[in-house]
């Protein structure tokens, strides 16, 4: 990443994008620089993304977006809280699958939630189904020799695992943690599976990281940074377009007068990125347009429904397969709020992702429309190279997708475009 030789030069300097990695990026660099922060939103946070509603005559805020961190492996994102003296609490990392195909349930929670369907005690698969996710544990610890390009899908059916270990594990698992679709969970970088499935403790019962959620709902912290930036942040203010010149770039809004800035940080999805570019070269098609973007739907409900039969099998992320010999589905899958943000209720708030028509329309609270990025090796590439390359013709990318696509990322990169402008507005040296 190429830094400013003149940095110690009061800049004047444009921030396309209000989620985390923008808002990271603008109230550091904005102690030291004059910041301007365009948001086409009404609010800012992106994916930390808070709904109040009503229950039982109280106010309870839900989060349908980014919902839960670790400290262990979310060092930045733990340190911006404290920074902003945000309150966190203890949440609950479980995990249960569903299949409509082979009548199969079962939940990581506990001896109960992987019997929760008595019957399939009978069958042959489903104990392959158990012995195998230890073995695939074993071979994930240990396997070092990975080929160039390796997917998730290739790689573990050449070391021998069954497809019902596939289908009803890995898939899933992979599919439900980066809100991918079946096919895309197939060919996922087996180098960023495993490294993140080894960080994270996913791969042994003990010595998994404690997981926490924002207190009042992750809008908290997305407020104290909004109220640090004062006007500086502009929502409702979307980006029609950018233009780079050799000695500066303007950006001009939808509504409103083009500006000029010494130097312009997109802190967009990659494909927003590269539409705003008036002049787009190359280099950034073909970097941007290797990390696709995929949508999700997404039902904020009390529709009991779509979680598993048995209340034993209920978990924080609930999982459905409707018909497991389908590569092409779109990701099915349901957050119980409930347990994630540790609050007792008579209903269960749920945020469900494609839900293809299941959810009963009266019990809906909110519909919404996220997108996730897709990996594969040829984007994991790309990526190397946009951080590597970063700065050019005065345009910096920034956004979690340069990393594995989570809250954490999100902070590191828009800290990695800090330290490549000005590192004396690092907080986090």
């Amino acid at each position: 990443m190429t830094r400013e030789k003149n940095a110690e030069n009061r800049l004047r300097l444009a921030v396309v994008g209000a989620g985390v990695a923008g808002l990271t990026a603008a109230d550091a660099l904005a102690s030291r620089h004059d910041v301007v922060i365009y948001e086409s939103e009404p609010v800012a946070g992106g994916h930390a993304h808070t709904v109040r509603v009503e229950d039982g005559g109280r106010s309870r805020s839900l989060d349908i977006g980014f919902i839960v961190y670790n400290e262990r492996t979310y060092p930045l994102f733990t340190r911006l809280l404290d920074r902003l003296g945000v309150e966190t609490q203890p949440s609950e990392m479980s995990f249960s699958v569903q299949c409509g195909t082979c009548d199969l349930a079962y939940s990581g929670r506990g001896v109960r939630g992987l019997t929760s369907r008595p019957r399939q005690l009978l069958r042959p698969s489903y104990w392959r189904l158990l012995r195998d996710v230890t073995r695939f544990n074993r071979w994930a610890l240990g396997v070092t020799d990975l080929p160039a390009g390796a997917t998730l899908g290739s790689a573990v059916r050449a070391a021998g695992l069954s497809d019902e270990l596939v289908r009803h594990y890995l898939l899933p698992m992979t599919s439900a943690i980066w809100s991918s679709s079946v096919a895309d969970a197939e060919q996922f970088p087996l180098d960023l599976f495993l490294r993140f499935f080894r960080n994270h403790g996913l791969l042994q019962v003990r010595n998994q990281p404690p997981w926490r959620t924002v207190v009042g709902g992750s809008q908290r912290y997305v407020e104290q940074l909004a109220t640090r930036l004062g006007p500086r942040l502009r929502c409702r203010q979307p980006v029609a377009g950018v233009t780079r010149e050799t000695d500066g770039v303007t950006v001009t809004p939808v509504n409103g007068d083009a500006e000029r800035f010494d130097r312009v940080v997109l802190a967009t999805h990659t494909d927003q990125a590269l539409s705003l570019l008036e002049d787009p070269d190359a280099r950034e098609r073909e970097l941007l347009g290797a990390i696709p973007y995929r949508a999700n739907d997404l039902l904020l409900h009390t529709d009991r429904s779509v979680l598993p039969r048995s209340r034993h099998a209920w978990a924080a992320w609930n999982y459905h397969v409707p018909d497991c010999r389908d590569s092409s589905r779109p990701l099915e899958m349901t957050y119980l709020l409930n347990r994630l943000q540790r609050f007792e209720s008579d209903r269960p708030f749920c945020v469900t992702l494609n839900d293809g028509g299941a959810v009963r329309s009266d019990l809906i609270l909110r519909r919404l429309r996220f997108s996730h990025p897709c990996y594969s090796p040829a984007g994991l590439q790309a990526r190397e190279r946009l951080r590597a390359e970063n700065g050019m013709r005065r345009t910096y990318y920034c956004g979690a997708y340069l990393g594995n696509g989570f809250h954490e990322d999100g902070v590191r990169a828009g800290l990695d475009v800090v330290r490549a402008i000005d590192p004396e507005a690092d907080w986090s040296r």
